[in-house]
């Protein structure tokens, strides 16, 4: 059997759903698979999605990206229970707004060196309406905002907001919607902590 980590939690009572392993002065959750079960498997990345969603229910947690498996454990980072105590009642929400004009992609072909390529890439990530952008941040009240390239059509917004908040987030994008009909975004959310897990 083996185990494929769903997050990092700051207290055992924190998982309500799976295994727990502790690691340090955290706690890992996880769900049980047989050795030859792929991680690509459909009905795995369903069960850990409704893990997932189960366990942000309960509390919140640091969301682990897909595909780790214990054993082995992974490498403690220090950070994490001084992140989880700070963020005990927050969540995270994004809106992922559409670029007003996307930018091509560069062709690796046309980069001698890999850090050229990349530094391209971060340079044709998408432009999307400023307004829109301090209209956005103003709208959801969040403790904390970060804007993160996703493609070269696409911007996310990431926002760190109080659990209590989330349904005036969404009221909040009702109105931006109304605001600025011509720009398309997606509102999503409650996460666990990712952007703002560092």
């Amino acid at each position: 059997m083996k185990n494929v980590v769903v997050g990092i939690h700051l207290e055992r009572d924190d998982i309500s759903a799976g295994q727990a392993f502790p690691i340090a002065d955290v706690w890992l959750s996880a769900l049980e698979l047989h050795d030859d079960q792929p991680l690509g498997d459909r009905d795995l990345l369903l069960r850990v999605a409704k893990m997932r969603a189960e366990l942000l229910e309960h509390a919140t947690f640091i969301a682990v990206r897909y595909g780790c498996v214990v054993p082995p454990l992974p490498p403690v980072q220090p950070h994490w229970r001084a992140t989880l105590q700070k963020n005990r009642d927050n969540v995270e929400m994004t809106l992922k707004v559409a670029a007003s004009a996307p930018k091509p992609r560069p062709r690796r072909e046309d980069f001698t060196s890999g850090a050229a390529y990349l530094r391209a890439l971060h340079e044709s990530s998408a432009e999307v309406d400023e307004a829109f952008k301090r209209a956005a941040e103003k709208a959801i009240d969040a403790i904390e905002v970060r804007w993160l390239p996703r493609d070269n059509a696409s911007l996310e917004m990431a926002a760190l907001v109080r659990r209590d908040c989330v349904d005036a987030v969404r009221a909040a994008a009702t109105k931006l919607k109304e605001q600025f009909p011509r720009i398309p975004f997606l509102l999503s959310g409650p996460w666990p902590l990712e952007a703002f897990a560092e």
